[in-house]
Order: C-alpha cells, then sequence, then structure tokens
C-alpha cells in the first residue's frame, strides 16, 4: 500500500509521520474485513471479543470490570454489549448468590456453538490478510510492533 496515494497526497512525508498514517490505514482494513467476516454471524467486532474472554474465562463467569480491562478495545459501553449478547441468547447474567451486588456473566451454550462459527470465519479472513507474508516476515512485524 503506498501511503501518499492512499491518502492523496504528493508532498513526502516524515517517515515517523509516515508509518503512523500506514499503521492506522492497515488497522481500518483489518477491522473491516474481520467486521464483514462478522456481518452473517450478526455480532459486531466488539460482541465477538465478549464471547471470546467468556469463553476464555472455562465455565467460570466474569463481571463487567474483567470484561472491560480484556478488551481488544476498551470501551465504557460493555454493559449495553452484553445486554445485546444476552437477547441474541449467546450470554448470560447472573446475581452472585455470595454478594447480591455482583453480577456475573456467562457464555451459553448457545453462545459457545455459534462463536465457534465465528472463530472459523475470522479465521479465514486472517489468514486471507496475511497470505502475503511469510512466518518469518510475521515474527519480524511482530518484533518491530512490540518495540512501538
Amino acid at each position: 500500500m503506498n501511503v501518499e496515494a492512499a491518502i492523496k497526497t504528493e508532498k513526502k512525508l516524515p517517515i515517523g509521520r509516515r508509518t503512523i498514517i500506514h499503521l492506522m490505514l492497515i488497522n481500518n482494513r483489518i477491522n473491516e474485513v474481520i467486521v464483514n467476516a462478522l456481518k452473517p454471524h450478526e455480532v459486531s467486532l466488539q460482541q465477538f471479543n465478549v464471547l471470546r474472554i467468556l469463553r476464555g474465562q472455562q465455565g467460570i463467569p466474569a463481571n463487567l470490570g474483567t470484561l472491560n480491562e480484556r478488551m481488544v478495545s476498551k470501551m465504557s459501553n460493555t454493559t449495553r454489549l452484553v445486554d445485546k449478547l444476552i437477547l441474541k441468547g449467546y450470554v448470560e447474567r447472573n446475581i452472585c448468590p455470595s454478594n447480591r451486588r455482583k453480577v456475573e456473566i456467562s457464555i451459553t451454550s448457545a453462545g459457545s456453538q455459534a462463536l465457534r462459527k465465528m472463530d472459523k470465519a475470522v479465521e479465514a479472513a486472517e489468514q486471507e490478510l496475511m497470505q502475503d507474508l511469510s512466518s518469518e516476515e510475521l515474527l519480524s512485524l511482530n518484533t518491530l510492533l512490540d518495540k512501538i
């Protein structure tokens, strides 16, 4: 991807700014491809992330704080995300028996089943995005990104 062409400038950008713009453009492309992969499943990228976090809990309920901490993109509307997933039957919310002020959120069997299908769609999208990079290039890229 030619950054200058993408942002329609003929001006030579300072390398740091060019890199940041490049990363932002790539981020947008990745989000677009993953969102399109999830569209047939009628879940947003953030809802998908919540489902993956809950699956990672391995049957142990999570609270909103745990979900917020572990979200890839931090946001304040986790309650709304959970509400939408409840309406789909993918998660359930229960009051903690030992502390009635604590709300516990768990993935349902329907949510786990739907998530397995979503995983396949997202994995195919990820492979499409990374198909032109070798394993060595991906390792190098990750090493460089870790430095930022």
